[in-house]
Order: structure tokens, then C-alpha cells, then sequence
């Protein structure tokens, strides 16, 4: 793919995705913290400090090449899927809590994300001069991850009937999206394709399985109950892997930092769906009867 494309095509298009995110958002979400404290901070907990911290541990354990271990710390920084919300719906979540979850996580990763690849790329690469993310590229991250999602609530506050219009589609463009820039990133290094695989494929596979994992039984084993559980395994497994890779190719400017969000994506929801169907056959304990957003 060209770089040129590249460069405008691919943050416009993380733009709109982010926007569709603004666009099931209100301030309330915000708000609603309040309600389940403990349930927020325990899953804000494992995504920002435990799942981190287990990244790290898989690119020191299995050595992974130094750009393969920026970019799965790249994607263990990134906040959670919009297409959590779905998992929950589907596998009897409390969808409140996602939303909630995924509107303090876009805020918070504005700041967290530059930091963790930083220092992932101060750690891992030898010269990082050339890649490590200046106040420039910081505002970069900033800006594609926060100003879109702010005027997406913006149109939903002002105009919901637009909003409501709007959802739909860009859900679909999202998941359109996604497949077309894991195509893009794999075609761009098909050479190394194997290479890759070997180095990175049983890293994604099981980080993807510890998120899904710590997610759920994090919050169970701190009484949290299975409703709420099921939303924060979701948000901490469906990681944002389409905002790792524009990250990658624009702002790093590196294919092989893409690619173990590429492979990530692949694997996420094949997971998420067996985890869903686990916890759905083998934990009882009932929902409750009307799964609140409001």
C-alpha cells in the first residue's frame, strides 16, 4: 500500500471508527461510574496494570523480536473494542458496565498509550531515536483517539436522530475496515509472514487468552458478580486492535509493529466467542432481568 495512502487514508478512517464510538456515548456513561465503583476500578486494574505487566512478561519470556514486542505493548496499551459490547449482549454481559468501561478507557489511553510505547521502545530497540513517539506524534495519539469520540457525543447530544441513523453503519465500516487493514499489513510483509507467525503467533494467541482470562476471574475471585464479570473479560479481551495498527503504520511507521494487533484480530474473536460459550455453560449464575443502559 502506498505510504501516501497510508498516512491520510488510514487515520481518517480510525477517525470515523472512533467517531461511531462518540456516537453511543453520553455523558452518563461517564457518570455512571458512580454505580459500580468497584467493578470499574478492578477491570481499569487488569487492563492497565496486569495485562501490561503480562505483555511485557510474554515478549521477555518467548524473546520476541524487538518491533513484534513494541507492538504487542502497543496493543496491550490500546483501550477496548467497540465490538465488546456486542460479546456482552450476545453472552448476557452487563452492557452498561462496557460502555462505561470503554468511555473511561478512550480518556485514560490518550495519556497511558504514549507512555507504555515509550518505554517498550526504549526497552526492547536499540536505536529509538528514529521511532520512540516525540510531543509531536504524542499529540498525534492524542488527538485521533480523543477528537473524534468527542464529536461523535456531540452529534448524539445534538442531533440524536443523526446519531441513531449513524450507528449501523459505521459498525459495519468498523468490522469492513478491520479485515481490509489486517489484509493490507499481512499482504505488506507477506515476505516475513512466516517468520512472523512463528515469533508472534503464540504471543497473540496467549495474551489473547490471559485478557479473556484475568478479565473474568479477576473480578469473580473480588466478588464481583458473573453479570459484571462477563463485561470486563469482554472489554479487556476485545482489544482495539484497528487503533494499534493505524498507530503502527502512520505514526511509528512500522508494518512489523502492526502485525501482532494483525494476528491479535484474528484470533479475539474466536476466542471470545469459545469464552463466551465456557463461562455461558458452565457458570449459572442468573442475570439479571433487564440489562440497564440508561
Amino acid at each position: 500500500m502506498d505510504s501516501g495512502l497510508i498516512t491520510i487514508l488510514l487515520p481518517l478512517a480510525l477517525a470515523i471508527i472512533m467517531a461511531g464510538l462518540g456516537l453511543e456515548l453520553t455523558p452518563k456513561d461517564f457518570k455512571r461510574v458512580k454505580q459500580h465503583p468497584k467493578a470499574v476500578l478492578i477491570a481499569l486494574f487488569c487492563q492497565l496494570v496486569v495485562l501490561v505487566g503480562i505483555a511485557f512478561l510474554i515478549c521477555k519470556i518467548l524473546a520476541l523480536p524487538p518491533m513484534l514486542a513494541v507492538g504487542l505493548m502497543l496493543l496491550a496499551a490500546s483501550p477496548g473494542g467497540a465490538t465488546a459490547n456486542l460479546f456482552s449482549y450476545l453472552y448476557k454481559g452487563d452492557i452498561a458496565l462496557n460502555i462505561t468501561l470503554t468511555a473511561i478507557n478512550a480518556v485514560i489511553a490518550a495519556f497511558t498509550l504514549p507512555l507504555i510505547v515509550n518505554f517498550s521502545i526504549a526497552h526492547f530497540v536499540q536505536d529509538s531515536t528514529q521511532i520512540g513517539l516525540q510531543l509531536s506524534k504524542i499529540i498525534q495519539v492524542f488527538v485521533i483517539i480523543l477528537v473524534p469520540v468527542l464529536i461523535g457525543m456531540l452529534i448524539r447530544h445534538y442531533k440524536p436522530q443523526i446519531a441513531s441513523k449513524l450507528e449501523r453503519p459505521v459498525r459495519i465500516f468498523a468490522v469492513v475496515f478491520l479485515v481490509l487493514i489486517i489484509i493490507a499489513a499481512i499482504i505488506s510483509e507477506r515476505a516475513n509472514l512466516a517468520h512472523y507467525l512463528a515469533h508472534i503467533g503464540l504471543a497473540t494467541a496467549l495474551f489473547c487468552i490471559a485478557s479473556l482470562t484475568i478479565g473474568y476471574f479477576v473480578p469473580r475471585l473480588l466478588k464481583i458478580s458473573s453479570f459484571q464479570a462477563r463485561a470486563c473479560a469482554f472489554e479487556i479481551g476485545i482489544h482495539n486492535s484497528t487503533l494499534a495498527m493505524t498507530i503502527a503504520l502512520t505514526i511509528m511507521q512500522s508494518s512489523e509493529a502492526a502485525m501482532p494487533a494483525a494476528i491479535y484480530s484474528i484470533f479475539m474473536y474466536i476466542f471470545a466467542a469459545i469464552f463466551g460459550v465456557l463461562i455461558t455453560r458452565f457458570n449459572k449464575e442468573p442475570a439479571p432481568a433487564i440489562n440497564n443502559v440508561s
